[in-house]
């Protein structure tokens, strides 16, 4: 994949180190000489563009047009609005990310700038926490749809509502679905007449407002309320 760096800061540098290793196409275009001076040590030199993102021919220079994915990832929220208008409106690259870095201005960062992911740090910290909170025990494995959707994992306690109880017993979230069964050192395909069995680690897809629900079942009793 084709991907555009605007900013080389950490979060920036880092990533497009990341994506390198990863064998992404990465090019990293920044302007600051005491910023290029550490990049340089860090990456290789024909990823590094030196330039203003924000101006369109240190853009053109850096074959933005090409790329399929530009990350907009520097200090000052006005410039990676802008970097994503232009980016879209300009040279048509079909996906844009910006970093937010006051997130008093995250209402800004969406469609009307051309923002198709905007990463807010306060709100990853704030859903984490929640999610911490609300399901006790149980390990999110993978996000799906945007974070609506995930895919879980809890090693049933021997108290666990569950436990003892067949499948086709339990009264599940509308939205859920338990995916497999780890038993010692089998595989255990969820039909309606399997038990479940303290130990069990239980693999399920669930949406995330249901997620209590199904931790309620899985964990020990109260879990859900954390």
């Amino acid at each position: 994949m084709r991907i555009l760096i605007a900013g080389g800061g950490r979060t920036g540098a880092t990533l497009a180190l990341t994506l390198h290793a990863q064998k992404h196409e990465v090019r990293l275009v920044e302007h600051r000489p005491n910023v290029l001076a550490h990049i340089h040590r860090e990456l290789p030199t024909e990823v590094i563009y030196e330039g203003n993102p924000n101006d369109p021919r240190t853009l053109e220079f850096a074959r933005v047009a090409d790329a399929q994915v530009l990350v907009a990832s520097m200090a000052s929220d006005a410039e990676n609005l802008a970097l994503c208008f232009i980016a879209r409106e300009h040279f048509k690259v079909p996906r844009t990310i910006a970093t937010i870095n006051d997130p008093r201005f995250a209402w800004l960062f969406g469609p009307r700038f051309h923002v198709d992911v905007a990463v807010n740090q306060a709100d990853i910290l704030a859903g984490l926490i929640e999610q911490e909170l609300s399901v006790g025990d149980m390990m999110t494995l993978l996000k799906l749809r945007k974070g609506s959707y995930s895919l879980v994992s809890e090693t049933l306690p021997a108290d666990a509502p569950a436990v003892g109880r067949a499948l086709r017993e339990l009264a599940f979230p509308r939205h859920s679905v338990v995916c497999a069964i780890l038993r010692r050192n089998d595989v255990v395909i969820p039909r309606g007449d399997v038990r479940f069995e303290a130990g069990d680690e239980v693999l399920a897809l669930v949406e995330q407002a249901s997620a209590p629900e199904l931790a309620a079942l899985f964990g020990p009793p109260g879990q859900a309320e954390g």
